[in-house]
């Protein structure tokens, strides 16, 4: 191997880990008002209903700018887009740090919602661009999961700092670390290798809502955007705002002992990541029963911890934890889906689609328990409110599982119309190996 080629490969490897260390940071800065519920409860005066609309307003500018952020990216570049979104992020965070009043708040979680939609997107556009096209399959799943771990720098440090130097502390730290991505990406990553073609010109808009309309219309698609739904919401809010909240004051833990769940939440969803990975790519025809079964297991799950009066077994919170970890690389068929079921060209704007579902059925749920908390018996936060708060999920699981059947029935016509056969699943479990 040449020289020139080992430093090649060597830069590849230091572009992906800087574009994955501002990625990691993102998601540390989205998940940072969950470990902060109940001090935001008390800074700002804000009951349960209030304190959803922190994260309802996150998540519904993230999912607004996702198909306006895969515009931006083809036309400025990935590099310029990580770059923007952690400064977005950080100062996000900054604001939210110095802020005393609730208007001053939530601006700070809207920058942070704007920034996240920035960032992921476009660390995967690096790693397309930088490594062989046969690498980047693995290396997309690797990114999604090792950033998870930026959920961790919420619970752990983050958390400490908030219970020890306090509140400004806490998130002024995290707006510098946000700033210092920034500019590592700056100094290192490069949109592309030295001596690669260019990218074809961005394209217009009415070419942008051509794609649009073709990818909706797409039932592999909507297939997708139904999985995200009804697989990612759950976890999602645990870990962005309710969990917390929920362990401590509904359920007796301490904030560490809620802490380091969350933590155990992360690890489990990377271990399974690379599991459901590998099901999805051997058996591509039956991804729809691994989401069945993740939407099935989750709400089952939570009826049995809802159905104990509180507080609940430890054993019995510690599995419900390991099951709503499971929604993440649940959601991530969805993806799978956008991608096989539609053409290279528009894949990007596909999975915009499909990102759109799980967030924005996140948001509802969020705001769906705060509503409730705020409405049943004083105080908000007690045991039973919660139990009554959690309920409002099971509309949005309905609605999940409706959708990807119908979605996959019209699917499965389409393929069918194609020449591709899927075999029932009775015929698949019992037929004999040779």
């Amino acid at each position: 191997m040449s020289h020139l080629h080992m430093n090649r490969a060597q830069r590849m490897w230091v572009v992906w880990a800087v574009g994955l260390a501002a990625y990691l940071v993102g998601v540390m800065h989205r998940t940072s008002f969950g470990v902060a519920g109940l001090d935001a409860a008390q800074r700002f005066s804000a009951g349960p209903a209030l304190l959803s609309g922190f994260l309802v307003l996150q998540l519904l500018v993230y999912a607004i700018l996702q198909v306006p952020a895969g515009v931006l990216l083809d036309r400025f570049g990935p590099r310029k887009l990580v770059v923007a979104g952690a400064l977005i992020m950080a100062s996000g965070q900054a604001l939210l740090g110095l802020a005393t009043g609730v208007p001053l708040a939530i601006a700070a979680r809207v920058l942070v919602g704007a920034g996240d939609a920035l960032t992921f997107i476009s660390v995967l556009a690096v790693v397309t661009a930088w490594f062989p096209s046969r690498r980047v399959p693995v290396m997309t799943q690797l990114t999604g999961l090792l950033g998870q771990f930026g959920q961790v720098l919420s619970a752990v440090p983050l958390a400490a700092l908030l219970h020890g130097p306090g509140w400004t502390t806490a998130f002024v730290s995290a707006a510098a670390l946000g700033v210092a991505a920034a500019i590592a990406v700056l100094v290192v990553v490069r949109d592309r290798p030295p001596g690669a073609p260019a990218p074809p010109r961005a394209a217009s808009p009415r070419e942008v809502v051509e794609s649009l309309v073709c990818s909706w219309r797409e039932p592999g698609t909507r297939l997708g955007l139904w999985t995200h739904t009804g697989t990612q919401f759950s976890g999602t809010v645990f870990a962005l705002l309710w969990g917390v909240p929920y362990l401590v004051a509904g359920q007796g833990f301490s904030t560490t002992e809620a802490s380091a769940l969350l933590t155990m939440f992360v690890v489990t969803g990377v271990v399974a990541g690379p599991l459901f990975g590998e099901f999805t790519a051997r058996h591509p025809l039956r991804r729809s029963w691994l989401v069945l079964s993740v939407i099935t297991v989750t709400a089952l799950m939570w009826t049995i911890v809802l159905a104990v009066p509180p507080p609940a077994p430890r054993w019995l919170l510690v599995l419900l934890v390991v099951v709503l970890a499971l929604g993440g690389p649940g959601s991530m068929i969805g993806f799978d889906f956008a991608r096989t079921f539609n053409p290279g060209h528009r894949q990007g704007t596909a999975v915009g689609i499909v990102n759109v579902g799980g967030f924005v059925a996140s948001l509802l749920v969020a705001l769906g328990v705060g509503i409730v908390l705020g409405a049943v018996g004083p105080g908000g936060y007690t045991p039973e409110s919660f139990r009554v708060a959690w309920t409002v999920q099971y509309a949005i699981w309905a609605f999940g599982l409706a959708g990807v059947l119908v979605a996959r029935r019209r699917a499965r016509r389409k393929m069918a119309a194609q020449g591709v056969v899927v075999p029932p699943l009775r015929e698949v479990l019992t037929r004999r190996r040779p």
